[in-house]
């Protein structure tokens, strides 16, 4: 039993955050009460103190797959979750199957021979030798149109069961800049096929979180950043990356936005009258995609970093001691009688708070109040 006395303001802000303190003076003398003991290590580890943000689980980019190739009608389309690779059919027109192709630009004219040098023979270039299309291994990668490019749109066409013609025309394929997962369809079979309108949305197939993270907390994440993400069940967890933070903030209205992806709430208080801050849309992978491959706009929460410390020495909150005459200090035990030392706290982590003091190691004893 030991005994206690009243607790000096400092202590009190101390106990309120961070659990439960106990003053003493340097002698343990005026008891006031008197509580049980036990005792507890001194450790070696790294704390981590995190900030919570709720999110959503969905997947990273949005695009839109555009009709180019005109026909009588549209003969196939992929269901929505499909997930779309080079070479994969993006839709089917007059029976005829349109690839998909890796590209940021879009076909505008027809590639053959005698065409000018361009940026759009390159991506075919480089489509062709990625498909295993490449006349052999000799076919190139520039701006130049060559024989050897027209033999690899020969291979290729071949393979396909495509009329031979060493030509690729607009609509014969269709670019996008990875791979896709369609989200959901504008056209609809059946229907005659209008160049130029969208076929179906489509995002990446990587999952990604969207957290609209208020510019208060921006300072907390940057690309690349350690992130880790509670799953919609509330105990899984898995860990994720920063790879987006948008550069420009969404201001505080009286209706409320979800992360981009998902779906707005309204709120009947006039904007004026909204105590939210703005915030910026942060992006987060995860490491490890499957585990969130069988959700679609759900929620999640991040868990950002925002203090580290490791291979620090750390004891349990509740065995600070506030001294009377300021500062903080260990009972360490040490034969028949405890010692009491000065340290400095550091940060506090769930129950451990961080720990400097002359004479302190790891497997040292120190009192704790009894559970």
């Amino acid at each position: 039993m030991r005994p206690v006395i009243g607790v000096a303001a400092a202590a009190v802000v101390l106990a309120a955050a961070a659990g439960a303190s106990r003053s003493w003076s340097h002698h343990h003398q005026a008891a006031a009460a008197t509580v049980p003991t036990a005792t507890a290590g001194i450790v070696r580890t790294d704390l981590v103190t995190t900030t919570q943000a709720a999110g959503t689980l969905g997947y990273a980019g949005a695009y839109q797959v555009v009709l180019q190739t005109p026909g009588s009608a549209i003969t196939g389309l992929p269901q929505p979750g499909t997930r779309l690779d080079r070479g994969s059919t993006a839709f089917e027109i007059d029976g005829r199957a349109i690839p998909l192709f890796f590209g940021a630009r879009p076909m505008w004219r027809t590639l053959q021979t005698g065409v000018t040098p361009g940026a759009d023979v390159v991506q075919l270039d480089e489509n062709l030798r990625a498909l295993g299309f490449s006349d052999g291994g000799r076919l190139g990668v520039d701006e130049h149109f060559t024989w050897r490019t027209r033999a690899a749109i020969e291979q290729w066409q071949v393979a396909r069961g495509a009329a031979v013609t060493g030509t690729v025309q607009v609509g014969d394929v269709v670019y996008a800049p990875g791979p896709l997962r369609v989200a959901s369809l504008e056209a609809t079979v059946g229907a005659v096929p209008q160049p130029g309108s969208v076929a179906y949305d489509a995002t990446s197939p990587v999952p990604a979180v969207q957290l609209a993270l208020p510019v208060t907390q921006e300072y907390l994440v940057h690309p690349g950043d350690d992130v880790t993400v509670t799953l919609p069940d509330g105990r899984t967890t898995t860990p994720g990356m920063v790879i987006g933070i948008s550069s420009s903030a969404t201001a505080a209205t009286g209706a409320s936005s979800g992360p981009s992806g998902g779906n707005a709430s309204s709120s009947n208080s006039p904007s004026s009258d909204s105590n939210e801050p703005a915030t910026v849309n942060v992006t987060i992978a995860l490491r490890n995609p499957g585990a969130g491959a069988n959700y679609s706009q759900a929620p999640v929460t991040a868990n950002i970093v925002n203090a580290r410390e490791r291979g620090v020495l750390a004891v349990p909150i509740n065995a600070l001691v506030a001294l009377s005459d300021g500062g903080y200090g260990l009972d360490l035990v040490q034969g028949t009688q405890p010692r009491l030392v000065a340290v400095q706290p550091g940060l506090f982590a769930g129950t451990l708070v961080q720990v400097s003091g002359s004479g302190l190691a790891p497997g040292m004893r120190v009192e704790v109040p009894a559970s």
